[in-house]
């Protein structure tokens, strides 16, 4: 059985929901535009991803298998409107920016997946373990894709200039330069594992 540092690790490295799974992609290709974009709708959903998995978990031996889906989405609810309203009051601006994609957490297969595979079959310690990883995986790839097209779309950086007199890539800005660097960024990685596995049979 992994440990709770294994379980962190599985879900930044392992399992990384987004380079490894593709899961969840309307937020990753739809909000990506910027860096701080990333981080945020990063958090939130390691917000519920952690509130959803702590229920679920401490309920599993409640809730009936006949209406678990129900009870599940019931709980990511409830925690979504919780990140949703807390944003709305301390950080606007970027509850602005992120817009309908926070609601849509609810229905983001990422957090429904590990309710269902994870959390309601194992103990709170896992349960945790595995929010946190994902959480922190997920958020890390919606930085670095939000880095990669802010850079090339705007050529700032976390909204700091990087290069004066940049002419920006305008399809960054899109939704097509989000398919185009995620495609290559999951190119990359899947290079690297290749390259990395044939490594250690030599």
């Amino acid at each position: 059985m992994r440990s709770f540092w294994q379980d962190i690790r599985n879900g930044i490295f392992t399992e990384n929901p987004v380079f490894v799974m593709l899961l969840g992609m309307c937020p990753v290709l739809g909000v990506t535009t910027q860096a701080v974009n990333g981080i945020g709708m990063g958090l939130a959903t390691t917000f519920v991803l952690l509130g959803s998995n702590l229920v679920v978990s401490l309920l599993r031996k409640v809730i009936p298998g006949e209406v678990r889906i129900p009870s599940f989405i019931v709980v990511i609810a409830t925690f979504v409107t919780m990140v949703d309203l807390l944003m709305l009051s301390y950080l606007p601006d970027l509850h602005k920016v992120l817009g309908i994609f926070i609601p849509l957490i609810v229905v983001n297969c990422l957090i429904l997946q590990r309710a269902e595979a994870l959390a309601s079959k194992n103990s709170l310690g896992r349960a945790l373990g595995d929010a946190l990883g994902m959480g922190i995986g997920f958020t890390l790839a919606l930085t670095l894709l939000g880095s990669i097209r802010e850079f090339l779309g705007f050529g700032t950086l976390f909204s700091i200039t990087i290069i004066p007199n940049y002419i920006p890539f305008s399809i960054m800005r899109e939704s097509t330069g989000g398919f185009i660097t995620l495609g290559l960024l999951l190119a990359f990685f899947r290079w690297y594992s290749i390259r990395k596995q044939r490594g250690k049979q030599a």
